[in-house]
C-alpha cells in the first residue's frame, strides 16, 4: 500500500509540474543594421505560434493593449521617429465591439536611431504586448532586450 501511494504521489507531482509550464506563444529576437556612421535601424522580430496573434502598435481607444516599445535613454543615440510596423491585418472582435489591428505568424518592427559618435552603441528597451488566440488572451507581458550597433 505504501509503495502504491508513493508511486501515485510521484506521478502526480511529475504531471503537475508538466502542466504548470507557462505558455509563451511569442518568441522575440533583436538585430541591428548600421546604415552609415550616423544612422542605424533596430529590428525587433516577433515569431508567433499558429493560432495566436499580437496587437498592432496603433489600437483604437477602448480596444486591447497595443504593442508598445520603450527604449532606455542614452547619450550614444536618439530615436529617429516612431517604431514602424508592417501593415497589420484587421478583424472585428466581439469582446471590444470594434475592428482591431493585429499581427500573426511573424512581424518585424523597426526603430531608426541617430548615432552620436562612431563607436559601438548599446540599445536597450522593452516591448509590452498582449497575445491572444480565438478563445482567450494571456495577461500582458514584457520582453526586455539589449543589442549593440557596431
Amino acid at each position: 500500500m505504501k509503495k502504491a501511494l508513493l508511486a501515485f504521489t510521484l506521478v502526480f507531482f511529475a504531471l503537475s509540474g508538466a502542466f504548470a509550464q507557462i505558455h509563451n506563444p511569442v518568441k522575440w529576437t533583436v538585430a541591428t543594421k548600421k546604415l552609415n556612421n550616423n544612422e542605424a535601424v533596430v529590428f525587433i522580430k516577433a515569431t508567433i505560434e499558429n493560432g495566436w496573434h499580437i496587437y498592432s502598435t496603433s489600437v483604437p481607444s477602448g480596444g486591447p493593449i497595443a504593442t508598445s516599445f520603450t527604449f532606455a535613454k542614452s547619450n550614444d543615440f536618439t530615436l529617429n521617429g516612431k517604431t514602424m510596423e508592417p501593415k497589420p491585418q484587421s478583424k472585428y472582435e466581439e469582446t471590444f465591439k470594434m475592428d482591431v489591428p493585429y499581427h500573426n505568424k511573424e512581424v518585424v518592427f523597426q526603430q531608426k536611431i541617430k548615432l552620436n559618435g562612431n563607436k559601438a552603441t548599446k540599445v536597450s528597451g522593452t516591448v509590452e504586448f498582449m497575445v491572444c488566440d480565438k478563445t482567450k488572451c494571456l495577461p500582458p507581458d514584457e520582453y526586455s532586450f539589449s543589442v549593440t550597433v557596431k
